[in-house]
């Protein structure tokens, strides 16, 4: 009889501690932000969605990384029978009760904003200074003290906004979605600074960046990046001028009508590598996350020179001798 009464003692300390266990890991649950696989994460929950059927759709759009624990929680909170079917953007930190709301009570008039790679901070302004549903407070701001109020920095905003593509709510402000860019490339160009090949020659992540958004606007072509940045971080560990004319074009500004010529090559600005050494004093576009990759591991190669072939790529050549008989071969005969 003493052992029955001491089994079910045990049983029941074992109960309650396995009811505290779990009372206790679905408290963290709830309050810790939701492991999201990016920033913003866009998704559609069609009409008749079962509750099972949202939390593995959670799962696939990387929302969640399993879906028991969500399940349980719209269980315990009896949410299941008012999750929304509709078009949703997820914007991280999220917790658990936060995304049951938003499902419960679906969301305001979404809004899609594409950031292509290569483009410039102005044509980000222009672009969301002209997107409808959201409020604009920005207007009326120079670039730095619109760089001032997103980063509390008064620098040139020209590079440190990642090109992405952005879901947008109508009570959101363009504030937000600056914000939201520039924190985005801010972590990117962190981890990449922190796993970077050894002895580059760039003394900050600031000047990987300007390299990165060179590369950028050097070549569309993703397996390219890496050899065009190597050209380049040879050029500069030899105290060669990187002679890359999107540089020029960036700093000719309005003056830049679809032709670059001789005399603009040797009409010194800040941002021209032909008359200048070292990199230009900021990025000249916004690069994307292949182009930072590039800058920070650039291909082991001898080459000093590149030149267009016509077909969208590029031959590289390690001296000039070599380089004069590419230009012959791929540019000269073209006029």
């Amino acid at each position: 009889m003493q052992s029955i009464k001491k089994f079910f003692k045990y049983t029941l300390v074992l109960l309650g501690a396995s009811a505290l266990a779990l009372a206790l890991w679905l408290v963290i649950f709830m309050i810790r932000p939701l492991p999201m696989a990016s920033e913003t994460i866009g998704m559609q929950i069609p009409a008749g969605a079962s509750v099972r059927g949202i939390a593995d759709q959670l799962v696939s759009a990387g929302v969640l990384s399993e879906p028991y624990s969500f399940l349980l929680v719209v269980k315990l909170t009896g949410s299941g029978s008012r999750l929304q079917a509709g078009d949703y953007a997820l914007n991280a930190p999220l917790q658990v009760l936060g995304l049951i709301d938003l499902l419960k009570h679906g969301t305001f008039d979404q809004f899609k904003l594409q950031l292509t790679e290569g483009k410039t901070f102005a044509d980000f302004r222009r672009k969301l200074a002209q997107m409808p549903g959201i409020r604009h407070d920005t207007l009326n701001l120079s670039d730095i003290e619109l760089m001032q109020l997103v980063s509390g920095e008064t620098s040139s905003p020209e590079g440190w906004f990642f090109p992405d593509t952005y879901f947008i709510d109508s009570q959101s402000t363009d504030t937000d979605m600056y914000k939201r860019a520039y924190q985005k490339m801010k972590q990117y160009l962190a981890a990449a600074w922190e796993t970077r090949q050894s002895g580059l020659p760039y003394k900050t992540p600031y000047e990987a960046l300007i390299m990165a958004s060179i590369v950028e606007k050097e070549t569309g072509v993703e397996v390219e990046r890496p050899q065009i940045a190597g050209v380049f971080v040879n050029r500069l560990r030899i105290g060669m001028r990187l002679q890359t004319d999107p540089t020029v074009i960036y700093g000719m500004g309005s003056r830049y009508h679809g032709n670059i010529t001789r005399r603009d090559l040797l009409t010194d600005t800040p941002y021209n590598t032909y008359t200048r050494s070292g990199l230009p004093p900021t990025p000249i576009a916004l690069p994307g996350l292949a182009s930072i990759q590039a800058a920070l591991h650039p291909a082991n190669t001898k080459a000093l020179y590149f030149v267009a072939n016509g077909q969208g790529r590029h031959v590289f050549t390690s001296t000039l001798e070599e380089h004069n008989k590419a230009v012959r071969a791929y540019q000269l005969k073209k006029h």
